[in-house]
């Protein structure tokens, strides 16, 4: 199975999930550069995932399916009229021979899921970023960093399909964090020539996202102690570290 991003509007990528002239959409917030990769490879359109309800991520769907009738899954907890296959914790969907398993992970909104593959593959819309994480639009930090948590504990082989191309601005951030980690500075330099070349800085791998992270690096002293700088005192728990960082975040 080959995995493309196709580029929306100035920074979302739909990812399309290919084989066997089938093709498979993730968050497909725009239709007309769908319909350009289908006219150009001649695949045919068989099914649509959805992590969350924002327009950037279904406002394509509609148009699409009106043309192709496929099924289109999401979270049951903010199903739209696109939806027809609501999904929730511990549901399961075979797209293209691939199953994968759907967590719900509700912060950036309350229903958000993602989908992860055992064979090392995550889609989780926008509550993962290369080196970043989504805002909290709808849920808590804490109901975010539990979120973030249970992404954390995957497979660190894990292939990060996030869906927007933030990463060079996520980096700067971590930057400022942890100014003496080695390992952001090198993700730097690589995501700098990656963007040069226009090529997309993800997928990521969970082992790089948790060397250079801030919002997966709860537990790292130079995080703690940006968290402890930012807060006035130092925090009673990984929770208050990772919301002392994310309300910084949110702040700049």
């Amino acid at each position: 199975m080959q995995i493309e991003p196709i580029l929306a509007f100035e920074d979302n990528y739909i990812w399309a999930l290919r084989k066997g002239g089938q093709v498979a959409l993730v968050d497909p917030g725009e239709a007309s550069p769908v319909e350009r990769l289908l006219k150009q490879t001649g695949d045919q359109l068989s099914a649509i995932i959805v992590t969350h309800h924002h327009g950037d991520h279904i406002g394509g769907i509609a148009e699409l399916v009106a043309r192709y009738p496929v099924p289109v899954y999401g979270p049951a907890r903010e199903a739209q009229a696109v939806v027809t296959h609501p999904l929730a914790e511990g549901d399961h969907v075979t797209l293209l021979g691939v199953d994968f398993a759907v967590m719900e992970v509700p912060g950036h909104t309350l229903g958000h899921i993602v989908y992860y593959a055992r064979d090392g593959l995550l889609f989780c819309g926008d509550t993962l970023f290369g080196a970043g994480c989504g805002r909290v639009f709808e849920g808590t930090l804490a109901q975010m960093h539990t979120a973030l948590a249970r992404i954390a504990a995957l497979p660190a082989t894990t292939q990060v399909y996030c869906a927007h191309e933030y990463t060079e601005s996520c980096l700067r951030f971590a930057k400022t964090v942890e100014p003496n980690n080695a390992a952001i500075a090198a993700r730097i330099e690589s995501v700098k020539c990656q963007r040069a070349a226009r090529q997309p800085s993800v997928p990521s791998t969970l082992a790089e996202e948790l060397a250079t992270n801030p919002f997966l690096r709860w537990q790292a002293p130079g995080v703690i102690a940006a968290a402890t700088a930012h807060l006035g005192h130092p925090p009673a728990n990984d929770t208050e570290t990772f919301s002392a960082i994310r309300i910084w975040r949110d702040q700049l």
